[in-house]
Order: C-alpha cells, then structure tokens, then sequence
C-alpha cells in the first residue's frame, strides 16, 4: 500500500474529477509548506528584527522571481514533456528528457550563480529601495543566488515527479525541507541574530536537501524510465522542444516580474509601512491563491497524460468538472479571508495600523481569487496540450496592457497635496482589474479549441 502511494498515477483511466482532486490535494499541501518557506521568513524577521526587516524580505520577492525565469521555463517544458511520454508509453524518450533537464539545470545555475550578484545592488536602487531596507535586501538576494542549485533542482526535479503523475513523492521532501527551513530560520535569527541573511541561508540549506532527495527518488525509478549518464548528454531535440514549450512561461515569469519590479518602485514610493503592508497581504495571498495553483498543476498533468494517449473527450470532461471545484474551493476561501483577515495579518506584526492598512488591501483582492480559478485551470489544460503560447500571451496583455498603466493612472489621478503619490489602493485595484479581464481572456481562448493541435508529435 505505502508503495503504490508513493507511485507514479496513471490519470489516462477512471473518473476525472476523482484523479485531479486526488492529485491535487497532495499538491495543496506542498503549496502550503512551499508558502510556509517565505511567511516563516517574514513572520521571523517581522518578530525578531522589525518591520523594516519584513519590508526588506518582501520588497527583494520580485526581482528574486525575475531571476529565476530560466528555471521557470526548464520547469514547465519539462512537466509537458514528461507527462505527454508518460501518457504514450515512450520510455526512452522519458528518459532523454529527464537527463537533458539535469544538464540545463546545472547550466543555468552556474550561470546565475555567477551573473547575478554583481547587478543586485544597482538593480535594487534601480527600484527606488528606501535606503534604510537597502543592505538588507542586498544581501539576502545574494545569499540566495549562491545557493541556487538546490532551489533549481528541487523546482524542476519536483515537477518531474508531477509530471509521472507523483504528488506524494515531491510533498514527502517539501515537508522534511519546510520542517528544516523552519528550524534554521529560528536558530539563525532568533540565536545567532544573523538577521535577514540568516532568513535566506535557511532557506538555501533546505532547499538542497529537498533537491536531494528529489534526486534520491528519481534514480528508484527504473521501472518507467532510464536515469543513466549517457541520458545526461544534450539532445539538442528534446532541448529545443524543452525551450519550445518553457520558453513561454519563462518569459510570461520574465513579463510578470517585471511589471511586478515596475508596480513595485510605485510600492515603494508609498514608504515603509505601505512596503510592509504588501509583504503581509502577499504572503496571506500566496496561502489564498495555492488551490487555484494546486489545480492549475494538476491540470497540466491530467491534460498532458490524456493528450499524450490520444484522449481528448476526457481532457475537455476534466476541463470542466477541474475548473468547477477549483471555483468553489476559491469561493470557501474568499468568505473565510474577509470574515478572519484580520486575525492572519495580526500572526505578522503587531502594529495595529499596519494591520488595518492590510486588510484594507486583502478587502480589494479578495473576489479576485474565484477569477484566477479560472484562470489557472484552464490554463494549466492549455499548457499540458503543449500550448504554452495562449498563457503567454493573456499574461502580457493582463499584466502589461491592463496592471500597469491602471496602477500609475489611478495612482496620478488621485494624486493630492496630501497624497503627492496619489492613493495607495491602486497597486491592489490594479490587480483586481488584471485579474478578472484574464479570466475573460483563457476562457474565450479555452472555448476556441486551437490546444487541441499542439501536442508533442
């Protein structure tokens, strides 16, 4: 029984509704102890350092997610890849692929490793960081792109057992490394007073080891596919279709980084307690949003298996019994946050302000999260047909036609001697906006049908 839990899911047969639930809770719950990562680290050095501190881990989010937009795309080529010749039974083609992620993986990290330390300084006062979060900021970016490998490996080694239909496997290490980063989050800050790097040292350690083990479990399964050296050798085939199909997502992660780093120099202008606010309404949004992501997920897998067997009327039947329960499970979550918001800002700080000025915030957000329900699982039904373009392109529209330029319009024309940076609900407002018009967006597209033509051939 213990081995069949920890076994690779055929999604191909049975109920679709029965599989991607079944799928999926696993799922939630490494998205909760992937969230647990950043509000352990926020909650800690909100509690031992100060509110400065928590500005400082929050306002370094976005441009940390800009510099992981390489691994974003190895990660969802891979996941398409992998569910699709699971689905069709390709075993060597399984294993090429599994081997030239490694490969790339380990490029990119070196890559990152090497590049991006120098330019965080100047890319950070770029933003308009208060100079009082600036150091701190700086070296926690740092730290954490010298232990990069760990948090790449275990991302995409993660998805991979995603991919063979695995939940169980990559939530097993996500806890033990969640537990891990915990601890060495208390023991660095609260002991040793190491501050805000002792947050992102934490979080590097653990990381590895999940990474680790990820590897650990991959090399016990021979009998799906081959986890051999010779795998390890670039396919410059299986690495173009990789880049072909991650390539989208790495630059919608690319895109929506940097409209984040734009919305974030408008945070920013709104001074310390605004910064604080947002980290604290983005790490209860992060616990809010994991459903959505959690089916988004499982979408992808349940689609890319089915394309991969040819089996289309059940991709749309999933499609639709996915996308409903996604809807009122956000629908759960949007009353509980508006009746006890209050009680999950205060976990954060215990300045009473700064906790009425976030959940004024979350009190915007809130009805969003039934949008991106839709969002994400018919986007994750797109992505595992192979077509990763549609989402690309919604995200651009959404994102850099819409957030934007309704953040900086409400924020001027709002703007009054009292508020010379205009009215700091905008940032919120625009994303509710966002939101909701990309909903509109996938399931338009969704309903046109044309990722039924873009599976793996």
């Amino acid at each position: 029984m213990l081995k069949q839990l920890f076994a690779p899911v055929d999604m191909t047969e049975g109920i679709p509704w029965k599989g991607i639930v079944a799928f999926s809770i696993p799922m939630l719950i490494g998205n909760i102890a992937q969230q647990l990562y950043n509000t352990a680290d926020s909650i800690i050095v909100g509690r031992y350092v100060g509110d400065n501190a928590l500005a400082a881990v929050g306002s370094a989010g976005p441009l940390l997610n800009l510099l992981l937009v390489l691994f974003v795309g190895i990660s969802v080529g891979a996941g398409i890849m992998v569910s699709q010749y699971f689905g069709a039974r390709q075993r060597e083609e399984l294993s090429e692929t599994i081997g030239n992620c490694v490969t790339l993986t380990a490029i990119s990290s070196l890559i990152l490793m090497v590049c991006a330390p120098p330019v965080i300084r100047p890319m950070l006062r770029f933003l308009n960081t208060p100079d009082s979060i600036l150091d701190w900021c700086t070296s926690y970016l740092i730290i954490l792109m010298v232990g990069i490998a760990g948090m790449a490996y275990y991302n995409i080694l993660g998805g991979i057992l995603r991919g063979l239909g695995d939940s169980i496997s990559a939530l097993v290490y996500l806890l033990v490394a969640t537990v891990l980063n915990i601890g060495l989050d208390l023991l660095f800050v609260a002991v040793f007073k190491m501050g805000v790097s002792g947050v992102a040292l934490a979080t590097a350690i653990a990381q590895s080891i999940s990474a680790i083990l990820c590897f650990m479990k991959l090399a016990r399964l021979t009998d799906i596919f081959d986890f051999k050296l010779r795998h390890l050798k670039i396919s410059w085939k299986h690495t173009r279709t990789i880049i072909a199909l991650g390539l989208p997502s790495g630059l919608t992660q690319a895109i929506l980084s940097s409209a984040m780093i734009i919305v974030q120099s408008l945070t920013n202008s709104f001074g310390e307690m605004f910064i604080a606010a947002n980290v604290i309404v983005m790490r209860v949004d992060g616990f809010a949003m994991m459903p959505n992501f959690s089916f988004g997920t499982a979408m992808t897998t349940y689609a890319g298996q089915n394309v991969g067997a040819g089996k289309y009327d059940r991709v749309i039947k999933g499609a639709k019994q996915g996308t409903g329960i996604a809807m009122g499970v956000s629908t759960t979550i949007t009353v509980l946050i508006l009746i006890f918001g209050r009680y999950l800002m205060g976990i954060f700080t215990e300045t009473e302000a700064l906790v009425d000025l976030s959940m004024r915030m979350m009190r915007i957000l809130a009805v969003g999260y039934i949008a991106m329900a839709v969002t994400q699982s018919l986007s994750g039904v797109m992505r595992g047909a192979g077509d990763t373009m549609t989402p690309m392109w919604i995200s651009m529209i959404t994102t850099i036609v819409i957030r934007v330029p309704v953040a900086y319009g409400i924020s001027w024309l709002t703007r009054t001697p009292e508020l010379p940076h205009g009215r700091c609900e905008c940032v919120f407002i625009s994303l509710f906006v966002s939101w909701t018009i990309g909903a509109i967006l996938t399931f338009i597209f969704y309903r046109r049908g044309k990722w039924k033509e873009k599976a793996i051939k």
